[in-house]
Order: C-alpha cells, then sequence, then structure tokens
C-alpha cells in the first residue's frame, strides 16, 4: 500500500470515527478535481456546485461501504459521474439544429450567429477552438462524452475508467475510440486549416 493510500485511509476511518477535521480534510483535498470533472459534464456553475455538494453528501453518507483495497478518488469520481449521468436523465433537454428557423407567435425567424473566424488574434482564435471543442464533446452521446472527459480532462486510465462506470474495460476502449471517431468527424469542419 502506498503512502498515499495509506494517508488517505487513515483520514477516513478518523472520519468514520466521527472526527469533523477529517471530514473537512477529505472536502478541501477532493472539492477541485470534482467540481472540475462534473462541470466539465454539465457545463453550468450553479449545477455544477449543486451536484458536487450532492456527491460529497452521498460519500459521507456512505463513507462505511468503501472498500480500502480501492483508490479513495475512484469510488469519490464514481459517486459524482453517476450524480452527473442521474442528471442527465432527469434533464433531457430539448434541441434543435441551429440553422432551422425558429417559430413563435410572430412566425418564423432565422437565428444569427457573429462572425469571429476572422480576427488576427491567436489568443482569441485559440479560445475560440478551445470553445468548439468543449461544445463538440457536449454534444456527444452522455456515454461517449463521460468515457471521453474522465480520459482526457481527468488523465484516468482505462482501467479507472472501468471501474468509475462499472463497465469492462473494452466497452470503455471501444466508447472513447467511438467518441474520438465522432469529434475528429465533428471538428474536422471547424477546425480545418
Amino acid at each position: 500500500m502506498s503512502d498515499q493510500r495509506r494517508h488517505e485511509t487513515t483520514i477516513i476511518r478518523r472520519a468514520l470515527d466521527g472526527d469533523q477535521e477529517a471530514y473537512r480534510n477529505i472536502l478541501e483535498r477532493y472539492r477541485g478535481p470534482i467540481f472540475s470533472v462534473i462541470y466539465r459534464m454539465v457545463r453550468n456553475r450553479p449545477q455544477t456546485e449543486d451536484l458536487v455538494q450532492e456527491t460529497f453528501i452521498k460519500a459521507f453518507a456512505s463513507l462505511e461501504s468503501f472498500n480500502e483495497e480501492y483508490a479513495f478518488s475512484t469510488w469519490l469520481y464514481k459517486i459524482a459521474v453517476n450524480n452527473c449521468i442521474d442528471y442527465f436523465r432527469k434533464k433531457r433537454l430539448a434541441t434543435f439544429p441551429i440553422d432551422k428557423p425558429i417559430k413563435s407567435k410572430n412566425g418564423e425567424f432565422q437565428r444569427e450567429f457573429p462572425d469571429n473566424t476572422n480576427s488576427p488574434e491567436k489568443k482569441l482564435l485559440s479560445k475560440e477552438k478551445r470553445n468548439i471543442i468543449e461544445e463538440a464533446i457536449a454534444e456527444l452521446p452522455e456515454k461517449y462524452r463521460i468515457s471521453i472527459i474522465l480520459r482526457h480532462s481527468e488523465d484516468r486510465s482505462y482501467e479507472e475508467i472501468s471501474e468509475i462506470l462499472e463497465i469492462p474495460l473494452g466497452t470503455v476502449k471501444a466508447r472513447i475510440f467511438r467518441a474520438r471517431e465522432m469529434l475528429k468527424k465533428k471538428l474536422r469542419v471547424h477546425l480545418a486549416p
């Protein structure tokens, strides 16, 4: 067992014994990474705050069920991802193509978007590319989006993703491969040199 794992185990045991400082320590250590993974999935700050809070409430309520043989962070990520999946299931957003006219009581109108592609500033272009990539990721079907975020944004190994999502390793690899293919296809148009 690594020193980090031993340290985590000690803190968890102290928390289970009612030590409030241990709970605070867990929260301080993992709040940032959990916020980051949830925000990348839901892309809404207030909702992210709610889901982070919900994640820690659930984790602390079921801390006794944590198996010390595994990494605490993986267990916590699993709770966070499951919260996101529940959130997506509850809130299926209505979507429509951006080039389709919008109907209103006053008739139909076409949406217009500013063209920022001719900006000479490298910084702006870089930010724009990042936004395009993030939007493309956000448009992926849920199972692919979650897998690609865990792999590339959170630097989780295939094995950790398999454990977090409770799916076979082969399924993880297939989802990430498929997600990359879908992203390449979407981004080819937007990011072509």
